[in-house]
């Protein structure tokens, strides 16, 4: 049996969950995003929404990714048309459905729509880079969705023949697409830009790209109401939900790919309902528990099984 290269090492238990951390964490400040961008819907535009919170993501970025970037004239002008694509994609139309279907939509429903996300990401990783998935961790995405389930049919599963759907959840689901998408092509981001430069190059890229429609809200639709939550909202948005998020999911995507970065998306439910529970006074009930405990075994089923590389190269 050859042996291991000598560049190379074993990976340790803490390097293999650290991913699944990052996805972890960026999964509870979108949970956030989603309970905030359907509580301040009255006071902030959809389009104003989105250009804020990348406003203030790219202030944060600055000083961190512009050291970053110097030398790298070159590979941004060779890989534009990524940039761009991931910008519109991700940043831009994603964030603005979402938005716009809150306006529209209660967060349940909005949450209920987002659950279909692993599976739009499943089917784009197959078209365009022939990537399948195991049965455990089909299994695990559909013990999740479960969850999901009995979380929002508060145990009764019958409810769901109750809700109604209009077209906020149309429109949410119909974003759905431009996220896989997003997170696909982030494998195709060239190694030589880290993290916070690629991130850095793609936020600035989406405001560019969301000017022409900020103008056409402010004109046909109206400015922002100058209130503290509209305020809160941006802020939350923008340090929490667009600088910090965005830095752990890319990160997570680079080091386990979309599928299996994808497979977490079903924790953002449990974690809007938890939010929900200590934000806004609702009440914690035994399918809250329930359900939360069958999201997190079905999100543990899917992306805890051993990749076939187990080295790391060595730095």
């Amino acid at each position: 049996m050859p042996a291991a290269p000598a560049h190379t090492r074993p990976v340790s238990r803490i390097e293999a969950l650290y991913p699944y951390l990052l996805l972890t964490l960026c999964n509870l400040f979108w949970s956030g995003n989603w309970v905030f961008g359907r509580a301040a819907h009255a006071v902030v535009p959809p389009v104003a929404l989105t250009f804020g919170r990348w406003t203030v993501s790219a202030i944060c970025l600055a000083p961190l990714a512009i050291p970053r970037l110097k030398g790298k004239g070159a590979i941004l002008r060779r890989h534009w048309l990524l940039i761009v694509t991931l910008a519109f994609l991700g940043l831009g139309f994603f964030q603005i459905a979402v938005y716009t279907g809150l306006h529209y939509t209660t967060a349940i429903n909005a949450v209920l729509m987002n659950a279909a996300a692993p599976l739009y990401i499943i089917a784009i990783s197959w078209l365009l880079d022939g990537e399948t998935v195991t049965p455990r961790q089909l299994l695990g995405m559909v013990l999740s969705f479960c969850g999901i389930i009995v979380i929002i049919s508060r145990g009764a599963v019958a409810q769901l023949l109750h809700l109604q759907f209009n077209v906020g959840d149309l429109v949410i689901l119909l974003a759905m697409p431009a996220w896989g998408f997003y997170c696909v092509l982030l494998r195709r981001a060239p190694k030589s830009l880290d993290t916070l430069g690629l991130l850095f190059a793609v936020n600035l890229a989406g405001l560019v790209l969301v000017a022409p429609a900020l103008a056409f809200e402010a004109v046909f639709f109206g400015l922002p109401q100058l209130t503290p939550l509209a305020g809160f909202a941006v802020l939350y948005t923008g340090i929490f939900a667009s600088f910090l998020a965005y830095i752990c999911w890319n990160k997570g995507v680079e080091m386990v790919g979309p599928n299996r970065a994808g497979f977490t998306s079903h924790l953002l439910p449990a974690f809007a309902t938890v939010l929900a529970v200590f934000t806004l006074g609702e009440a914690l009930h035994p399918y809250h528990v329930v359900g939360i405990a069958v999201v997190l075994f079905g999100v543990w089923l899917a992306t805890s099984a051993r990749r076939k590389p187990l080295v790391a190269p060595m730095d």
